[in-house]
């Protein structure tokens, strides 16, 4: 045999060998995972890559870790693609997974299925630009590794709600824009809209019918005036510091039983009113205004 012949029969061997190992890389129970995955959202066209006859780790909206982890899918990232239906709760099987993302699929419905705390190398998760509805599940606090936060606005459909409305958490985030003004019509208990960078009015939050107790709109982005503003004859905690809030505080304040209380870092001016619990926390609540006077603060001039 020839030095020519050898070469060839040794350059075929290597692409067969390698093509072989190549094919081979996705896991099977990752393949059949995200197969069910594919036929819970429709087969849609964005997918078509995911072809049963060829490796998953070459597939669209995917990748697969190196050796280290035996070549597991480490990332499912779905965007802007024509997909309808919900988040496939078969999602929670792909074990591996450390980045999941479902993103401008305006046709995404119904709520995080639960599974997703299964995923316990999960370090980045955003479900943005949907209409995804229901409550932030507590069940991501389960989610050890987790690093990555809730970005995109917070949806109409929110105010929504069937039967008993929930208290609603969505503090320490990245959310923005406007809150609904379909929220106003709620009565949350509790609501906690904290360290975000929602901005615009938040006045449809606060109605005297409402039986709210706790509001925490703290470290935004929101501007309005509070001069208006009625607040519930129920509220005992409220927080409103660092925004760009404007106004005075209303006389009507002083009839509800504030235990906490804060409108620190704001734009807020006028007298302070006196009565009630507002003359009892401390210059913290209300410093760092445009104008704001009276007791705790100094005396208007």
């Amino acid at each position: 045999m020839d030095k020519t012949t050898t070469l060839l029969l040794f350059f075929f061997l290597f692409t067969f060998l390698t093509t072989s190992f190549s094919k081979n890389l996705c896991n099977q129970d990752d393949k059949t995972t995200l197969l069910k995955i594919k036929k819970a959202l429709n087969n849609p066209y964005h997918l078509a890559s995911w072809d049963p006859r060829t490796d998953c780790c070459s597939w669209y909206c995917l990748e697969c870790g190196d050796a280290t982890v035996n070549h597991r899918v480490t990332a499912l990232t779905i965007f802007s693609g024509q997909i309808s239906g919900q988040i496939p709760p078969e999602v929670g099987d792909l074990s591996y997974l450390q980045t999941l993302v479902f993103r401008k699929l305006t046709n995404l419905t119904g709520q995080i299925p639960r599974t997703i705390a299964k995923l316990k190398y999960l370090r980045s998760l955003r479900l943005s630009w949907t209409n995804l509805t229901g409550p932030v599940p507590g069940f991501l606090s389960e989610l050890k590794n987790l690093q990555n936060k809730l970005t995109g606005s917070i949806p109409e459909s929110f105010g929504s709600f069937p039967a008993k409305v929930p208290d609603l958490y969505l503090s320490h985030n990245q959310l923005s824009g406007y809150i609904p003004k379909t929220l106003g019509n709620l009565d949350f208990s509790k609501i906690d809209f904290s360290r975000n960078k929602l901005g615009g009015d938040a006045s449809m939050l606060f109605r005297a019918n409402k039986t709210t107790w706790y509001i925490d709109l703290s470290r935004n982005m929101l501007q309005f005036d509070l001069s208006r503003v009625v607040i519930p004859k129920t509220l005992g905690i409220l927080d409103l510091n660092h925004n760009g809030i404007t106004g005075n505080i209303p006389v009507q304040w002083t009839e509800a039983p504030l235990q906490f209380f804060n409108v620190s870092y704001n734009r807020l001016c006028g007298h302070i009113p006196t009565g009630g619990t507002l003359q009892e926390f401390d210059t913290y609540s209300y410093f760092h205004n445009k104008c704001l006077c009276g007791a705790p603060l100094d005396s208007c001039k």
